[in-house]
């Protein structure tokens, strides 16, 4: 607390500043001809809220900035809201959305794992990772909540909750098409109409259409490579076997709202999203293995003599740990890998070869009815009711090379549905704004997958492993206006949280392993996955092995005060807590009859909250600036960490406690009737205060390192000039530049290290292993023409304006299997579009 009201004096100078100007200067400034900044809704404390009243640190961005800024997918989004990244899965996750908000997320898209940020679609919860990476079709807003949102949103949305709000049909005839064309082949088509079916009846129909070409060239490295031994994969000479990140998506929605009297509306939509897009981008940044099993034969024996073929610097196309001899490509965006295992069959793992198609597969639809019913002026009842559901399939080849260190093939079903009962009432002539509802979530769902880990000697069916859960919670929240100018809001919520989970591993053939490793018995093997072994035989006693389910609760709270200096400034400070729930290790490697147990529980992880800011309208209503301090005491963190006395492992455990402080701002700026800026800056610091589990569970994790997709500081900025009587309409020239400083992209921060290189004959005697994303700054330009009667629209877009070479995620593995891999952005694209009002 003492370090939470030093930061209340620190913002005192601040206020005390921001109200210093003069007001001469404002009314000369709207003489001039500014354009007045228009008000925002929000929604985030259960009921309408003028942005400038709300005491949270909340990012509202509406339909036209998202347009005006060439946004079409939720992670874009976060480029302008400080302390946020949102970024999408590599391709170990499949399709999918990290977030992380104020150093609190999630990377793993396992449902063991829960999320670190709430994502709503309508006020609909969308329970993990995968599903979440949504085009913004259709959309009103998306309001981005920074810090624990315990009491508004529930679990998970320990670092914060990001909602989406669909356009709500009007029934007035109004509708647009657009069509995209650009780099990569990049076809999109965009379409809705808005309609009236009767006086009382509307309906909003959207849909969209995607499709462009991968960026990452898959190259036949025995062809580009004539005399490595490589065998050939290709046939004729063209070289390239295809290509890696390539989109193709078609999705659709269906909107009806009715209003059969002024007490109720009822509002009901339907949504499907299908993808068939390529594997998603990757490529080899690190590979360092002999490229043999545990006896010494090879993955890929040489097509010349059958000796070993290693994975080392001579498949690394680009890079410091590059020795690749490649020509007439850009090594940058190569990948040598063949989605193929070739590794000859033994008794030991005799379900070889292996060949897998490189996709990313998404179905992902539902249908929510929300119900309003005014039980009287003071008195409303809100319904939301909702069914989910969504199956995702996705290939990967970790080590992006012709070997087949480890190849797997996964797909997650989801079944969801949802209740949640709303109360708000206004007593107290409306002195105090009370809201009480309740929530039930329930969840269906399963893992299954083929995991092919040559460099673990263990090839096998991992699941359908069910996954049920449910959450059921009470809440409440309160606004009461002291005064005009002064209010206190609080809120409580209640939360249970119910897990079950079941095991199954078996062969590929289905059969299970039944005995135990000769190794383990004295037999004269290399090794348990040495030949001599049964198949497989690591993974004895895992299938139909259930833990006890996991049962957990949770009570959150907060507590907010703000004042109305004015009524171009508030100040406000609150303390909120939040929770991720707890579960298990969802990947196990030895079940409950093994010495080397590794299905063992976590408990929730938790965050009290202490928070100050300030919301300012200035100079007329021409400058917002709002600003934020934070200070988070985060405590039972959950990190996934190979941390085990036996490997193969990758367990969850709750690992120590942190302290999280950090400062935001944003502006937005209408200088002129034609100029607008807008602008945000963060900086975090996080710092582990104590590592209270084992040596052995922390798996190398110390007191200086930080959470994945942290930045310490990050900026935005925009700039858009209009201007008129071009060409007998409009023209909008605008600007948009991001930065974000260095993060890591594993709990285990690996920062250069210097490797010796298992195969220094290759060329290179030592290599450099990191998880280091290395700050970077992304221009986007956009020039828009619109008619004079804005019916028809033309924009000219151009993003990663300066080229830049970056990732969006790394996957570092380089102490076991030695491969870091990495998915890069987009080099710099144009398009062009088409847009037709109606």
């Amino acid at each position: 607390m003492n370090k939470f009201m030093s930061a209340m004096l620190g913002w005192a100078g601040i206020v005390g500043v921001m109200l210093a100007a003069p007001p001469a200067v404002a009314q000369e400034a709207q003489e001039e001809g500014t354009m007045m900044l228009e008000e925002i809704v929000v929604t985030a404390q259960f009921r309408e809220q003028n942005l400038q009243d709300t005491p949270l640190a909340i990012t509202a961005v509406n339909s036209d900035m998202m347009e005006a800024r060439s946004q079409t997918s939720i992670h874009e989004v976060a480029a302008q809201a400080p302390n946020v990244t949102l970024t999408p899965q590599g391709q170990q996750n499949g399709s999918g959305m990290i977030a992380f908000i104020r150093g609190v997320g999630q990377t793993d898209f396992n449902y063991a794992l829960e999320p670190g940020v709430a994502i709503y679609v309508d006020d609909v919860y969308i329970p993990s990772l995968t599903g979440s990476l949504m085009d913004l079709m259709d959309l009103d807003r998306v309001e981005v909540l920074r810090g624990p949102q315990g009491t508004l949103s529930g679990r998970n949305a320990i670092g914060g909750a990001i909602k989406l709000f669909s356009a709500k049909p009007q029934g007035d005839g109004s509708g647009y098409l657009q069509v995209t064309y650009g780099s990569f082949d990049r076809i999109e088509t965009r379409g809705m109409f808005d309609f009236a079916i009767s006086d009382d009846l509307f309906a909003r129909v959207s849909a969209v259409s995607k499709s462009a070409d991968g960026h990452v060239k898959r190259l036949d490295y025995g062809q580009t490579h004539p005399g490595s031994g490589v065998p050939v994969m290709g046939q004729g000479a063209d070289p390239v076997l295809g290509t890696l990140g390539g989109k193709s998506y078609v999705g659709g929605r269906i909107a009806l709202r009715w209003t059969p009297s002024e007490k109720l509306e009822i509002n009901i939509a339907g949504d499907y999203t299908r993808e068939r897009s390529e594997g998603i981008e990757s490529v080899l940044l690190y590979g360092n293995h002999p490229g043999t099993n545990a006896d010494g034969q090879p993955w890929l024996p040489s097509t010349i003599d059958g000796s070993v073929i290693p994975l080392g610097c001579n498949m690394v196309p680009n890079g410091v740990n590059s020795c690749d001899t490649l020509t007439g490509y850009d090594g940058r965006y190569v990948s040598y890998g063949t989605f193929l295992d070739q590794t000859p069959a033994t008794s030991q793992s005799p379900y070889k070869p292996l060949a897998l198609d490189p996709h990313s597969y998404l179905d992902n639809y539902g249908i929510v009815a929300n119900i309003v019913y005014d039980i009287s002026d003071n008195l409303q009842l809100t319904s939301i009711t909702a069914w989910r559901e969504f199956q995702s399939d996705w290939t990967q080849d970790v080590d992006n090379s012709p070997l087949a260190n480890q190849q797997l093939r996964q797909r997650l079903d989801n079944t969801q549905w949802s209740q949640e009962l709303r109360l708000n009432a206004a007593l107290m002539d409306d002195a105090l704004e009370l809201t009480v509802g309740g929530f039930y979530f329930d969840r269906d769902g399963s893992l299954n997958a083929r995991v092919d880990l040559n460099y673990a000697g263990i090839d096998f069916i991992h699941g359908p492993d069910p996954t049920p859960a449910t959450n059921k919670a009470v809440f409440g929240n309160f606004i009461y206006h002291v005064t005009d100018d002064f209010n206190v809001t609080g809120g409580i919520r209640y939360s249970e949280d119910h897990k079950e989970y079941v095991f199954y591993r078996r062969n590929p053939d289905l059969t299970v392993p039944s005995a135990p490793c000769a190794y383990f018995l004295g037999a004269p093997v290399a090794g348990p996955t040495g030949i001599g072994n049964d198949p497989n035989c690591l993974l004895l006693g895992l299938n139909g092995d259930a833990p006890p389910p996991f049962d957990g609760s949770s009570t959150d709270w907060r507590i907010a005060l703000d004042y109305r200096l004015n009524d171009d400034f508030m100040v406000y400070g609150q303390v909120a807590t939040g929770y991720r729930a707890g579960g298990f290790n969802p990947r196990p490697f030895f079940g409950s009859t093994s010495p080397f147990n590794q299905i063992k529980q976590f408990d929730p992880e938790n965050i009290t909250a202490y928070e100050i800011g300030f919301k300012a309208d200035l100079l007329d209503n021409t400058v917002r600036l709002n600003g934020a301090a934070f200070y988070n005491d985060y405590q039972d963190i959950i990190l996934t960490l190979a941390a085990c006395p036996i490997s193969p492992c990758l367990q969850p455990n709750n690992v120590g406690t942190a302290e999280v402080k950090g400062v935001e701002f944003e502006v937005t700026i209408r200088p002129t009737e034609a100029l607008s800026i807008d602008g945000s800056f963060s900086y975090l610091d996080f710092q582990y205060t104590e590592l209270n589990a084992t040596e052995e569970a922390l798996g190398g994790l110390t007191l200086d390192m930080i959470t994945p997709y942290t930045p310490e500081t990050a900026f935005s900025f925009g700039v858009q000039y209009d201007i008129e009587d071009v060409f007998g309409g409009s023209l909008s020239a605008r600007f948009d530049g991001t930065y974000q400083s260095k993060v890591y992209t594993e709990a285990i921060n690996v920062d250069n290290v210097v490797v010796p290189a298992n195969n220094p004959e290759l060329g290179l005697d030592n290599l450099v292993a990191s998880n280091k994303i290395d700050g970077y700054f992304l221009g986007n330009l956009r020039f828009t023409w619109r008619d004079a009667e804005e019916d028809w629209q033309v924009a000219l877009e151009v993003r990663n304006l300066f080229d830049k070479y970056y990732f969006t995620s790394l996957y570092e593995q380089y102490a076991s299997p030695q491969t870091i891999s990495g998915a890069p952005g987009l080099p710099r694209t144009w398009a062009l579009t088409v847009k037709r009002n109606f």
